[in-house]
């Protein structure tokens, strides 16, 4: 009987593997994970724990075991055959498989620029080791690119005491996913801590000393880090003949142009209802697309419609994103005790929520506006920014109506 094939052992490949035990799958599942050891986890590997870089497993070997689950690691998929339903792998093995999820994920975007190869990436566990392992206090270090991954390092870089530099071409930091507002406030945080920001500027190349920049002048570092974004992992599906774009292309179920293989996760570009592809970034998307695809690799056409949603940890402060808030929506603050609720609204509709607050303050707050947003509601925007009116009455009224 011809099994399960999951290529990429990351939190979509790994969980959908166990999804699919979990839905009533009997048949041989296979995981197929380029990166040696145990599957882990991402996030934790800019939280370095007493000096040492965290690779927090997703699973623990007993549990694949248990699970019936084959685990290769340190294994790469080299090409995949869709007509004959095949995959060579690099260790020369062939698998048949009835259904293939690629899990595929995302790799750095590279720099493009003379002594580029100087810069690391910051993406796996080895990635991790090798930037904190040259980490000491005082060492200047040069972060090139201002999203979430660069802002996020540079806190934790500036609190191990090294002089940390963040160069940027946009105007302002954190501009591609979080609202204006609470970028602002975060890059505030960070000056404030002693970052320093060089915005609106490109980088000529990466020498020895440190960072060139393209309108003259060098930002002196020991240390450079490329922090510019990553690309979905496609080569194999191009390779393959699936139809890409900005990921794997799906249609709402998962379902790539290949009958047989599923996409899910960073590399799965997932069709919207009002037309385009949808490709995200985060954790929690990972797993719930790794859940839909599991069922519908065993005959569901369950359509994938969870809501976007992200999160950061930047210092003590927690930033939470769910929906995609547009500059174009009608924003409503709310003020909370050491932090501040958004709520976005289209046409009266809320549709997205951020919060930005110490620790997981605004967590409760934004999972409330989840709910609201599942039930289609439209609040009144005095309401939303009244903090002495609890959202569960708001969900109550709007559940109700």
């Amino acid at each position: 009987m011809d099994g399960m094939v999951i290529i990429g052992a990351g939190e979509c490949g790994t969980r959908a593997a166990f999804a699919l035990r979990e839905a009533g799958w009997t048949g041989p599942v296979t995981l197929v994970g380029a990166e040696p050891g145990l599957p882990y986890e991402r996030p934790p590997l800019s939280k370095p724990e007493g000096g040492s870089v965290q690779r927090k497993a997703i699973c623990a070997p007993e549990a694949l075991a248990g699970a019936g689950i084959r685990y290769l690691s340190g294994t790469a998929a080299a090409a995949l055959d869709a007509a004959a339903e095949t995959v060579s792998l690099s260790n020369g093995e062939v698998l048949r498989y009835h259904r293939l999820l690629l899990a595929t994920g995302a790799r750095p975007r590279r720099l493009a620029c003379p002594g580029a190869e100087r810069a690391l990436d910051f993406r796996s566990h080895a990635d991790a080791e090798a930037i904190f392992s040259r980490i000491a206090p005082g060492r200047p270090v040069a972060i090139i690119g201002a999203g979430l991954i660069g802002m996020e390092l540079a806190a934790v870089l500036i609190g191990k005491g090294a002089r940390v530099h963040v160069i940027e071409s946009a105007p302002a930091p954190l501009g591609r996913a979080v609202p204006a507002h609470f970028a602002r406030r975060l890059h505030d945080r960070h000056v404030a801590e002693g970052v320093r920001f060089h915005l609106g500027q490109t980088v000529a190349g990466i020498e020895a000393a440190g960072v060139a920049l393209s309108g003259g002048g060098l930002i002196a570092a020991d240390l450079v880090v490329s922090a510019i974004g990553v690309l979905p992992e496609t080569a194999l599906a191009e390779a393959a003949g699936l139809a890409t774009g900005n990921g794997i292309l799906t249609d709402a179920q998962l379902r790539s142009s290949a009958p047989g293989i599923l996409a899910a996760g960073d590399c799965a570009a997932v069709a919207e209802p009002g037309g385009g592809h949808l490709r995200q970034e985060s954790w929690r998307n990972a797993r719930a697309q790794a859940e839909t695809a599991a069922r519908n690799m065993m005959g569901a056409a369950e359509p994938f419609a969870a809501l976007p949603w992200f999160w950061s940890d930047q210092y003590d402060l927690g930033l939470q994103v769910a929906g995609l808030p547009r500059p174009e929506h009608q924003a409503i603050l709310r003020p909370l005790p050491g932090g501040e609720l958004a709520f976005y609204l289209d046409a009266g509709r809320l549709v997205a929520a951020a919060g930005l607050g110490a620790g997981n303050g605004t967590a409760r707050d934004i999972k409330l506006a989840e709910m609201l947003i599942a039930a289609g509601a439209r609040p009144d925007p005095a309401l939303l920014a009244d903090p002495a009116v609890n959202l569960k009455a708001l969900l109550k009224s709007a559940q109700a109506a």
